[in-house]
């Protein structure tokens, strides 16, 4: 945890002083104007930090607010930076190619000023159009048929919530609109695989009393993701256990002697002392074969030595990127970072894009979902429609 914080304020301190160089090409301005302006970006940089402990020494609406300024201005920060790349390239590109070619390009090169404005113009308006993407669940439908489902049900419906962050920013009237999608689904099992709740989660007993309100026939499973482990695991486990979930932590129960349910702690919770360190291949390896078995997995990553002891993993924890183009970033190490996949020995992965936001209040290209996964019988081998 610490080596991710120190890792993540080098960078994001290094995009505000890139930032700070390329406003002053831009503009030219004196050394107090300089001054007021890296005051202002050294706040931003531990924004995040003096929003954690405004919550946690109880000035919440000092905190809310600072959330909303600190990680709205941390989206448009990233597009920005992102965008002027793009500037530079193409200015890089044309002073090359003079040389090369022995051409003056100097008339196509943007101007520092206009070079500024492109790129901020562009962030704002992407960032404008992401806060209303970010609101705009969609639901995403899989059907798969498998013998495993017993004829006699015929199909098993399950919804999945992930990512969905509750607290300073994802409050009561996003947790509504997600759930309505959820009742509008009306699901036999919810499961919600990982990172329910955010970094700080005080005053969050309103939400789990909603959450509540869902009660589908056969119960409602969840794992830990790695905010949980940010929050405060034993806070964690209350508000989710309130909230009507199941703890699968790595455990594994039968539902109705009809689908298996299998769930890992995330693998953020090794540099904790409560973390429940299973392996995935002894954990799936005593389950009922002849049964459906799904396996709840915060990260999509996967077992190469569990494959065909689980039909389906279920996973989240990337957002595809939440911000394109950081979906190019998360690309590398995910490979798949949504949607589904076959694996091999009938085994399969769905991975969400995440019901809400972690940061910035902003989504592009990436808009937030809620799954609906349909379990149906059929005879002979497994196939996904």
């Amino acid at each position: 945890m610490r080596l991710f914080l120190v890792i993540f304020f080098i960078l994001y301190g290094s995009m505000h002083l890139y930032v700070f160089l390329k406003a002053k090409a831009a503009f030219a301005f004196g050394i107090y104007t300089g001054i007021y302006f890296a005051l202002v970006m050294i706040i931003m940089i531990f924004a995040p930090i003096i929003v954690r402990l405004s919550e946690k020494t109880g000035f919440e609406f000092f905190a809310r607010l600072m959330s909303y300024i600190g990680y709205t201005w941390m989206g448009v920060l990233f597009l920005f930076v992102s965008a002027y790349l793009i500037v530079d390239l193409y200015s890089f590109i044309l002073y090359k190619s003079g040389i090369i070619m022995k051409k003056d390009f100097s008339a196509l090169i943007v101007s520092n000023k206009h070079a500024f404005f492109i790129p901020l113009t562009i962030s704002v308006m992407i960032a404008i159009y992401g806060y209303f993407e970010a609101r705009n669940i969609r639901t995403e439908t899989v059907i798969i048929r498998s013998p495993k489902i017993p004829a006699e049900i015929g199909r098993l419906k399950i919804v999945q919530i992930s990512d969905v962050h509750l607290g300073l920013i994802v409050g009561e009237k996003r947790l509504k609109r997600i759930l309505n999608e959820v009742k509008t689904a009306n699901p036999d099992i919810l499961v919600s695989t990982g990172d329910l709740v955010d970094g700080q989660i005080n005053n969050l007993v309103r939400l789990a009393e909603i959450l509540k309100e869902i009660n589908p026939r056969y119960g409602k499973f969840a794992i830990t993701g790695n905010h949980e482990f940010y929050a405060g695991l034993g806070q964690a486990l209350s508000f989710t256990e309130r909230a009507g979930f199941k703890m699968l932590r790595g455990e594994r129960v039968t539902v109705a002697d009809m689908i298996n349910i299998a769930g890992v702690d995330d693998p953020q919770g090794r540099t904790y002392s409560n973390f429940k360190n299973v392996s995935e291949k002894e954990l799936l390896s005593g389950l009922p074969g002849e049964k459906f078995t799904l396996l709840l997995k915060h990260r999509p990553l996967v077992d190469k030595s569990a494959l065909g002891l689980f039909d389906l993993q279920l996973s989240g924890h990337v957002h595809k990127g939440q911000i394109f183009p950081f979906s190019i970033i998360t690309g590398l190490y995910y490979p798949i970072q949504a949607g589904f996949a076959d694996l091999s020995n009938n085994s399969r992965l769905y991975v969400s894009r995440g019901s809400g936001t972690w940061g910035p209040p902003i989504r592009f290209l990436s808009q937030p979902e809620v799954a609906i996964i349909d379990l149906v019988h059929q005879d002979g081998h497994s196939s996904k429609n």
